[in-house]
């Protein structure tokens, strides 16, 4: 069984930024984002990490718990990796699989949302969940998150834990979520594999970066500097490898466009794009 302190290794922050949305330009609350940036093609992730500026946790984590607060008090609307947007940004992808997963279980929802964060997809689907008889949102972090999230987002419904085992311990899911997480893993195909090891009915994956091609590619990803300055290693997966290895052990309901960040270019010829897997038992 897996703990948050292996998975920390392995982890860049939880926190993503993928703000941009057609125009390659967003408009919020606190002004205007641009589109960031992906570069390179290296061999492996501890080149890449050589070459990244690396970031400040505790920044990130101050700037997800303020932006959170305000969604959780109601005096924003939505939040998605720290910054704040004048509407919410569904994922509408993602709420299917969601809706299915708790009508199938006489409308109750369990979800082990692995990196998290401090519940941003939470709050961003809560509408919408409110309409099941119970929903259990359970998400499993890097320490200096869980204490956080215990501290000021706790509830009867969005929960925190240290651990896999922790939350397996407490609740039974019907749906383990990676959410703009797997690119951002060493080796995510590992962490892929033990993940699919818990048996959990459904596997929901969104937000990840993709291309059509028949290998994966390892870039480094810049963060624009009105969020905060960083870089780091950032994986574009080769969508027929991932579905492979997705199909070992569940059934294929559905692939889906993210629709928060258009398809790119990078290096000049790669066109990638960020898409999600409905995937069950």
């Amino acid at each position: 069984m897996a703990t948050i302190k292996k998975i920390i290794k392995a982890l860049v922050p939880p926190v993503v930024f993928t703000i941009a949305r057609k125009s390659g330009i967003t408009s919020t609350s606190i002004g205007v984002k641009r589109n960031q940036t992906w570069s390179g093609d290296y061999p492996n992730w501890k080149e890449a990490e050589a070459l990244c500026s690396g970031y400040d946790s505790q920044n990130i984590l101050e700037k997800c718990k303020n932006a959170l607060l305000m969604v959780k008090n109601g005096e924003a609307v939505y939040e998605r990796d720290s910054v704040i947007f004048n509407e919410v940004q569904y994922s509408f992808g993602l709420l299917a699989g969601l809706q299915r997963a708790a009508l199938e279980n006489n409308g109750k929802l369990t979800v082990l949302d692995f990196g998290g964060s401090l519940g941003s997809t939470y709050f961003q689907n809560k509408f919408f969940l409110n309409v099941c008889k119970e929903v259990n949102w359970c998400i499993v972090e890097q320490s200096h998150f869980v204490d956080c999230g215990k501290t000021f987002f706790e509830d009867n419904q969005l929960q925190f834990f240290y651990s896999i085992d922790d939350c397996l311990a407490k609740h039974k899911p019907d749906v383990v979520l990676l959410s703009s997480v797997l690119q951002y893993l060493d080796k995510p195909y590992d962490w892929l594999n033990q993940l699919m090891s818990y048996n959990i009915p459904y596997l929901i994956i969104d937000r990840t970066a993709m291309l059509d091609e028949d290998k994966d590619m390892l870039t480094i990803q810049l963060v624009p500097d009105e969020i905060y300055k960083a870089s780091y290693p950032s994986w574009f997966f080769s969508k027929s490898k991932l579905e492979r290895i997705l199909l070992k052990d569940y059934k294929l309901i559905s692939f889906f466009d993210s629709g928060f960040t258009p398809p790119t270019v990078v290096n000049d010829k790669h066109k990638v794009y960020w898409g999600g897997f409905i995937l069950k038992k």
